[in-house]
């Protein structure tokens, strides 16, 4: 078992996580479940025109234009083995759906076995609240018992570094100082190599979303990761990306472009609590990219380790 799963199952499996989650997808639940009560009261029988309805309301939830049209077959065929086309059943359907569909993604697994230290290279573009994950996952890896160091490889803003060193003191954990305008790979090569001295137990590499220069950044990204390589091999152990829960399907551009070029291991979803689309959790799945970590707040206690099942019963499970 690796890392990963550890802090998985010490993380995710409490019942204040599941109400977070649950609180997190308030605007998204309510509106998937308002839809279902007005176009399914009761023993209404679902129609043609219902059927686009109710698609239409999955794609407003951002689920994915793949996503809905598989998950609509499911509903066709749940219809047509119980009979039961009320509401209350259709959202069974799709719960199942949803969470299978969630759980083929692989989830919060981690299939590379246990290294020492774990190196995480966090990616994404500005403003989608890269650096703050990295500090809240830090304050929740300590928390579950492990040294944690951060690398502020993003020199490219100055305020990035600052921000970090910020989180460092607030969460407790070891945070390198690389030179200003220092080189980002140089900087990532070289905290990894204080981490391997430090006998740290996981490295968090923080990198740009923009770039001042004319090098493209996934250039220099793709530079960074394969000095992590030469540092260690197998190194970076993971690559996640960040993305604001809040864009839609804008954000799936993101990641498929992110994921050609550096072949992400997971995503972190952050603002799934400002939005009504929180069914971009569906859709991000759908490219094979498992999600790892859902924002549905601003505490560091927010950031809540991603579970199918605990996702698609806050969703459209039964209403307390």
């Amino acid at each position: 078992m690796g890392i990963w799963d550890r802090l998985g199952q010490k993380l995710s499996r409490t019942s204040e996580g599941l109400t977070k989650t649950r609180e997190g997808l308030t605007k998204t639940r309510d509106g998937l479940l308002g839809s279902l009560r007005r176009l399914l009261p009761g023993n209404r029988r679902l129609t043609p025109e219902l059927y686009e309805e109710l698609e239409a309301a999955l794609l407003a939830a951002d689920l994915g234009s793949a996503s809905v049209a598989s998950l609509m077959e499911s509903v066709r065929e749940g219809v047509r083995q119980t009979g039961e086309p009320d509401a209350t059943s259709v959202r069974t359907i799709l719960k199942t759906a949803i969470a299978d569909r969630l759980r083929k993604a692989g989830g919060g697994t981690d299939v590379r076995g246990s290294a020492s230290p774990s190196v995480v290279l966090m990616v994404g573009i500005n403003g989608v609240g890269k650096t703050t994950t990295i500090g809240k996952l830090a304050g929740l890896f300590s928390g579950a018992g492990h040294r944690v160091l951060l690398v502020p490889a993003d020199t490219f803003r100055a305020a990035a570094g600052e921000q970090l060193e910020q989180w460092g003191r607030r969460v407790g954990v070891e945070v390198v100082k690389p030179q200003a305008g220092a080189d980002p790979a140089a900087v990532a090569f070289d905290g990894l190599a204080a981490a391997r001295a430090r006998k740290a137990d996981m490295v968090l590499v923080d990198t740009a979303g923009r770039l001042h220069t004319k090098t493209n950044l996934m250039e220099e990204l793709c530079k960074i990761k394969r000095t992590l390589g030469k540092a260690m091999p197998g190194a970076p152990h993971e690559v996640w990306l960040v993305l604001d829960a809040t864009v839609g399907q804008n954000g799936l551009a993101q990641a498929r472009q992110f994921h050609e070029a550096l072949g992400l291991t997971g995503v972190v979803l952050t603002k799934l609590d400002g939005t009504a689309r929180g069914g971009i959790v569906v859709a991000v799945s759908d490219l094979g990219i498992p999600v790892r970590y859902i924002g549905v707040g601003e505490a560091v206690e927010d950031l809540q380790p991603f579970d199918a099942d605990a996702f698609a019963e806050a969703l459209l499970g039964e209403e307390s």
